[in-house]
């Protein structure tokens, strides 16, 4: 190629850059760098006349090479790239110099950081000048979509994608869709019935033909690139067949097992071996519960094979059940979340005092189909029945592992708001019930929040400013005989204060769910800190992934309402339409690859690849790489002990160009 021709372009980024860095300085320097011809500055880069100006800047200076120093390579390197694109020049003979990140931002004197941004230009003016051109290529996109996760975003995720005329595998591991929702009674601020809400798009999906519905199945695993996945599902034994089975119910009547524990019920009632998770689940089908059936652990009964007029029962299913494998495009991720475990809090009693309830077993108490038929009621000898006596006084704890720094530091969002609710309900159930709110900050920002938080102003909830230190019964207090006592700080009065009630409901905070970071590894995903799943970008790239192809919806990305769970399950499918629709996917050139003459064979660099792009080829004892697989990572590249494996846009010469420019007056 010719001598490079190299046009530095300076941003100030407003006053990100401008207000620390002395931008003309830096224009100015770069003027006076080897094979730099033209250099300039601009208000915002990135605006449409700043982009102009690297266009007729091109063509007027005949530019092979364009330095941009401004963001993160991040936010705007693709925009560059394409910039240099339509004025014909090849988009990877640009590279991007960082001033607002690793300068403006964290460096505080202004002479410090011009001179810091000079030096930084200087060693992308020298990087720049080694690169080569280099080309996207494309690959076909298998016009389907898997969806793991069947609750309220996975199921309008699944639906938008069907009305597009998308194939869809929606995967849940729990025998029927729904998730978390189909657990509600009511929902805030609203107070519409959540299976009202609910159930007419659970059969929608489950009945459209382009959405296959795998209940009581799970995802093990996912190869494949962007594009071309396969996923192996495996379908859990439910010792029923779900073609013949019609969803009588003759079985669930008869079986003799009457006492498990129903976990969808949070464990306040009990179950049949065979069951159904709920009256609306959907399927309408029962599994069999292979850990309390008798006819399957000691071979004796099979009533329920008996009483089936369709055969339906099947004993003989493989206990390990079946996997099945199937072909897909991308994947969206909705998995969901499950509520904190308060049992660790041992001052607030959960577990130790009968009464004391976390915010779902409360929720399942006022459903009119959970164990009391909607009635609030205290337990009898330890066992919750709907003929209970109805409570006096409830309190509402806020915060119950959430906002606290010995377990989850983030806030779970929808937790005042359920309070709000709660205390709504119970006063519509307990006419005359005494309800106290417990709060730190009350946090109702959404539409209609506010307002519903200043109707229970008016509904006589007696609102209480504090975290509560403890709560015990009438044995820590026996002047409280038969109650149980909440020890607060009342911080907007100033004292503690030792308030009397029957049953205590915990705002419980919302966690990622169970299996979420096993799963993660199996699509090659991020968890943050907190173990929700990360998203690309958090303002540009809500429901993307570092991993190409793979979306996050609903609660997994972070905890959030229904109608924000709905948004997102939307926008995840808006993302792996436009995939699909155009039919091929891009992949990106600055990829690993290796030289055969160099490599040795040795396979250090297979098990360090994060996406499973490296195999061993065995007749010429080589590495070899799936370009459309590998990310660009340098994993392999950093590891390889012959410099066998190298990277397009990375290669040694470029990386040694840059450092000498960094270093060039040390």
């Amino acid at each position: 190629m010719s001598k490079p021709r190299v046009g530095v372009f300076v941003c100030h980024c407003g006053s990100n850059i401008g207000s620390i860095v002395d931008v003309p300085a830096v224009a100015a320097f770069a003027t006076g760098l080897d094979n730099v011809v033209y250099a300039q500055e601009h208000k915002y880069m990135c605006s449409d006349p700043g982009q102009e100006m690297i266009r007729d800047a091109i063509k007027e200076h005949q530019l092979n090479r364009v330095v941009v120093a401004s963001c993160s390579p991040l936010m705007h390197e693709p925009t560059f790239r394409k910039t240099c694109d339509e004025a014909g020049l090849n988009g990877y003979l640009f590279q991007m110099a960082n001033l607002r990140e690793q300068v403006s931002w964290v460096t505080e004197d202004k002479a410090a950081a011009t001179e810091k941004a000079k030096v930084v230009v200087r060693a992308a003016v020298q990087r720049v000048a080694d690169h080569t051109e280099l080309h996207t290529t494309t690959k076909p996109c298998t016009p389907a979509t898997l969806v793991i996760g069947g609750g309220v975003a996975g199921i309008e995720a699944a639906l938008q994608l069907a009305s597009s005329d998308t194939k869809v595998h929606l995967v849940e591991r729990e025998p029927s869709i729904g998730g978390a929702m189909a657990k509600f009674d009511k929902t805030f601020p609203t107070l519409d019935c959540a299976a009202c809400i609910l159930t007419p798009k659970m059969v929608q999906a489950y009945t459209h033909p382009n959405i296959t519905v795998h209940a009581y199945s799970e995802v093990v695993d996912l190869s494949g690139y962007v594009g071309n996945f396969q996923a192996k599902i495996h379908h859990k034994a439910s010792y029923v067949n779900n073609e013949k089975c019609t969803g009588c119910g003759a079985c669930l009547q008869k079986c003799p097992v009457k006492r498990v524990p129903h976990e969808w019920e949070q464990n306040l009632m009990n179950r049949r071996a065979i069951y159904t998770p709920f009256a609306q689940a959907v399927p309408n089908k029962p599994v069999i519960d292979a850990q309390h059936c008798t006819m399957l652990l000691k071979g004796k009964c099979g009533i329920c094979a008996k009483v089936c007029e369709a055969g339906a029962i099947e004993y003989d299913q493989a206990p390990e059940g079946t996997y099945e494998t199937i072909d897909i495009g991308n994947v969206i991720v909705a998995t969901g979340m499950k509520t904190f475990d308060p049992t660790p809090m041992k001052a607030l009693g959960y577990g130790r005092i009968p009464d004391v309830y976390t915010a779902l077993e409360f929720e399942r108490m006022c459903h009119a189909s959970g164990p009391t038929e909607g009635h609030v009621v205290k337990k009898t000898n330890g066992v919750l029945t709907h003929g209970g006596a109805a409570p006096k006084a409830v309190a509402l704890v806020h915060c119950v592992g959430s906002r606290d720094k010995n377990y989850n530091e983030h806030c779970s969002r929808v937790c005042c708001m359920y309070s709000l609710k709660y205390a709504h309900l119970i006063k519509e159930h307990v006419p005359g019930c005494e309800v106290y709110d417990f709060y730190i900050d009350m946090r109702c920002a959404g539409k209609g929040y506010e307002e519903f938080y200043n109707r229970l102003l008016r509904e006589d909830v007696r609102f209480i400013r504090g975290k509560v230190a403890e709560v015990n019964n009438w044995a820590i207090y026996p002047e409280e005989e038969g109650r149980l006592v909440v020890r607060v700080e009342d911080t907007l009065v100033g004292t503690t204060r030792r308030i009397p009630v029957d049953m205590v409901v915990l705002a419980t905070g919302l966690e990622p769910a169970e299996g979420a970071k096993a799963l993660a590894q199996t699509l090659h995903m991020s968890c943050s800190n907190d173990g929700f799943y990360l998203e690309r970008h958090p303002k540009l790239a809500p429901v993307s992934t570092a991993t190409e192809g793979i979306f996050v919806a609903g609660c997994c990305q972070s905890p959030k309402d229904i109608p924000d769970s709905v948004a997102q399950g939307a926008a995840a499918a808006a993302q792996a339409i436009a995939m699909i629709k155009r039919g091929t996917v891009e992949i990106e050139p600055t990829t690993a690859h290796v030289l055969e003459e160099l490599c040795s064979g040795c396979q250090i660099c297979i098990p360090l690849c994060p996406y499973d792009a490296i195999s061993r080829d065995e007749e010429r004892r080589l590495a070899v790489i799936e370009p459309a697989k590998c990310k660009g990572c340098g994993t392999c590249v950093g590891a390889c002990p012959s410099s066998a494996l190298q990277q397009w846009g990375f290669d040694d010469k470029q990386i040694y160009a840059e450092i000498d420019g960094i270093l060039a007056n040390a």
